[in-house]
């Protein structure tokens, strides 16, 4: 079965555009032009990434990009943006996208951000598939791999798609330490140059969840200088 892509767009000529690139290589697209049916679209039907534009009228793609996360929807999402400047991008990713693309972009690069993120989506589902035992504990801490939920004393906590990854991965290595540079390109999949920051704040969301005082972490923890590790004990 062909992979499903949403495509919300606004613009008819980029979204046709778009829907015919990704059909040509064998997906299936659906299309919506606006940010309400498509955030409708992505709720109640199963996609495996959504092609999500920034500008869109009525609710934006941040808008729709937050809810789906706060429902829990992890759908892969590729962000369309025509805005150049840093924070933009940066804010997209931070509310839950999986990457973004500057208009104006090539139909081939498209093409492989697309290629990219479904293949690192398989390859994940495959790793958990594999993985001994899905589930890590840490004391009170409990990180069900498979079914992305984790507990401390039994109390769930609600994170994102991107922290419960950054935990994941961390919780995978404990005691190895990660500089940010490593961390952006393992969980976001590539290098996004100059945006190591992201990953900053990320752990610090992450901290004001897990930990019971974040100014003195005892789970996720700073190397000075490096980066960051789990904490082996």
């Amino acid at each position: 079965m062909h992979e499903r892509i949403l495509i919300v767009e606004d613009q008819e000529d980029i979204n046709a555009l778009i829907a015919m690139n990704l059909e040509a290589i064998n997906y299936t697209v659906t299309r919506e032009m606006n940010g309400q049916d498509g955030l409708a679209r992505a709720l109640n039907e199963n996609f495996d990434l959504i092609v999500l534009d920034l500008m869109l009228p009525g609710m934006d793609g941040l808008q729709v990009c937050q809810t789906l996360r706060a429902k829990e929807v992890y759908t892969p999402i590729l962000m369309l943006t025509a805005k150049k400047s840093e924070a933009d991008r940066v804010v997209g990713l931070e509310v839950g996208a999986d990457d973004y693309l500057t208009k104006p972009f090539s139909v081939l690069e498209l093409q492989a951000r697309v290629k990219a993120l479904l293949r690192r989506m398989t390859l994940n589902k495959q790793q958990q598939t594999m993985d001994d035992g899905d589930l890590l504990v840490f004391g009170q801490l409990r990180i069900n791999k498979l079914k992305r939920l984790v507990s401390i004393a039994g109390e769930a906590l609600s994170l994102t798609a991107k922290e419960f990854d950054l935990l994941l991965y961390l919780a995978s290595y404990p005691g190895q330490v990660f500089s940010r540079e490593q961390l952006l390109n393992a969980v976001w999949g590539y290098q996004h140059s100059g945006y190591e920051h992201t990953v900053n704040s990320h752990i610090n969301r992450l901290r004001g969840k897990l930990e019971v005082d974040p100014s003195s972490p005892q789970y996720v923890m700073t190397v000075w200088g490096v980066g960051y590790k789990f904490n082996e004990q």
